[in-house]
């Protein structure tokens, strides 16, 4: 098997150097650069082979959630945000960039290479009480921008518009699925989903893989989005499933 081509995206070169050393002794993974800002990262994807970027978010010339919408956008390689999760504006933008995943600086080896394994096997790096702040997240500028057009917060839910071409893609969703889905958004593992449905964790696997597709996205965080901006989830369903 080819290895994992890493690149290295941060302001702090001390922090570079740290990952590649953790990295380097990983057959598996090869890191094929280092950059020192967001502008730098979008132009080595667009000349080389990257297969995942390890991203800071506050870096000088281009931003790490700016740098990420360019090169997702492209599908030049898919991302992993450097985050504290200390800031929910920073999740929620990186999400709606394309991100695959976060990790926090602080991360001990195992888990780094563990993360860039997963994402690189088309996981999504989300854990489960993240995905309910995504949601809460949503719900909050929601209530924002309905506030901001006159619009009470008690009739936020009344007045969500979702997009016709996403209530399109939901309608494609057998009933199983579309309860799959909803249990995904709502922040439980496929285990808790498995046991919350009666059915082998297999099976749930099985429906997430076949909802991912249908609904045209490429991993459980952005199904976290397609749920809320769809209308299939709504202010104030955080952190509850479908069957309660």
């Amino acid at each position: 098997m080819e290895p994992i081509r890493l690149l290295l995206a941060d302001d702090q070169a001390l922090v570079r150097a740290g990952f590649a050393m953790m990295l380097s002794v990983e057959e598996e993974i090869e890191v094929v650069g280092e950059v020192a800002n967001g502008q730098e990262a979008v132009d080595f994807a667009a000349a080389h082979p990257v297969d995942i970027i390890l991203m800071d978010v506050q870096m000088p010339v281009l931003d790490g959630i700016r740098a990420t919408e360019q090169i997702v956008g492209a599908g030049r390689a898919k991302v992993i945000i450097l985050t504290t999760f200390e800031r929910d504006d920073y999740l929620f933008d990186a999400i709606r960039a394309g991100a695959s995943g976060f990790l926090l600086k602080n991360a001990d080896p195992d888990d780094l290479v563990d993360a860039v394994h997963a994402v690189a096997g088309g996981h999504a790096l989300l854990a489960p009480e993240v995905t309910v702040r995504v949601i809460e997240r949503f719900a909050r500028q929601l209530d924002e921008e309905q506030q901001a057009s006159g619009v009470p917060a008690t009739q936020a839910t009344a007045v969500q518009q979702p997009d016709p071409a996403q209530q399109k893609l939901l309608a494609s969703l057998t009933a199983r699925e579309r309860e799959v889905l909803e249990l995904v958004a709502t922040g439980l593992s496929n285990a808790e989903i498995a046991s919350r449905m009666f059915v082998a964790e297999a099976t749930v696997k099985t429906h997430v893989s076949n909802l991912l597709g249908k609904i045209q996205v490429r991993d459980r965080v952005q199904a976290v989005v397609f749920a809320y901006e769809s209308g299939l989830i709504l202010a104030g369903d955080t952190g509850r499933g479908a069957s309660d």
